[in-house]
């Protein structure tokens, strides 16, 4: 008995999600767009995910679109010089974020042949893939039922699941996730993610009660607007360390520009500064 009301609510939460995806989703994002043959690229799967990390939807799906027109494919992006790549990357913040993908891309061509692994053990040797974005690539490309968290599904299942509680464990969660899984793994989690982001917009941020929950710092002011400062000057050109200081006038430019440069993300030559691949004049 007690079994069969697991399963009745089971029943009752997938239909309560998938019924509002149905009418509210989100269903003409570039990359819930299918291809021709109805399958969806791995590529552009693995693109969306990086980008979406800690960036608003409205922000990425231009800058989505523009990256795809560069580097349509695994091959090209690896083949390109990585100061191209941050260039086109300018304006989505964590640029460390567009190096991995660059890398990841390098690892695909050598390492598995152009083709994306079907695995999350295999996928997550994948410079900057981890054990979520694994399992999302694997949903969203391949429809492959994997298990995975991120804000939006955390939301969703504290709302149904653990409400009242605090501190409470992905650990916890990813049990209901997994009980939870339907066999269409895709449109699952896409409407979790839309369900999701009505209940920050309705309910509030239910993310304050997990365990894991940290503060995002401010970016005004922050060295993360200092280093997106410094690349967006360096995308425009080569530039003298006495020039880079007259118009970033911030204590921590120094420290910022040795962060950078010991992160690839910048090179430093003659006292000049400029993005990896770029060619002194």
């Amino acid at each position: 008995m007690l079994e069969g009301m697991q399963q009745g609510r089971t029943q009752e939460f997938q239909d309560t999600v998938l019924a509002f995806y149905h009418e509210h989703g989100r269903h003409d994002l570039p990359w819930r767009t299918p291809e021709a043959d109805g399958s969806f690229d791995p590529y552009k799967i693995m693109v969306s995910e990086i980008m979406l990390q800690q960036t608003q939807v409205a922000r990425v799906i231009p800058k989505f679109q523009a990256f795809l027109r560069l580097f349509p494919d695994f091959k090209s992006l690896a083949a390109a010089p990585l100061g191209d790549v941050l260039k086109a990357w300018s304006g989505l913040g964590y640029n460390r974020r567009a190096k991995f993908l660059w890398q990841a891309a390098g690892q695909v061509q050598q390492e598995f042949g152009g083709q994306v692994p079907h695995s999350s053990h295999e996928l997550v040797k994948l410079s900057g893939i981890g054990p979520n974005t694994a399992g999302a690539v694997l949903a969203y490309s391949c429809n492959i039922p994997s298990v995975f968290i991120e804000t939006n599904v955390r939301t969703v299942f504290i709302h149904h699941f653990f409400a009242g509680r605090q501190g409470i464990s992905d650990r916890d969660i990813l049990e209901v996730v997994a009980r939870s899984l339907p066999e269409d793994a895709r449109t699952w989690y896409w409407a979790l993610m839309d369900y999701g982001t009505h209940l920050k917009q309705t309910v509030g941020n239910l993310n304050k009660s997990s365990k894991h929950y940290t503060v995002q710092p401010r970016f005004v002011g922050s060295k993360r607007q200092i280093r997106g400062q410094v690349l967006r000057e360096l995308g425009q050109g080569v530039r003298a360390a006495t020039y880079l200081a007259a118009v970033i006038p911030d204590e921590r430019l120094s420290q910022v520009l040795a962060d950078l440069v010991q992160e690839g993300l910048v090179e430093m030559v003659d006292n000049c500064y400029k993005l990896p691949g770029a060619v002194l004049q």
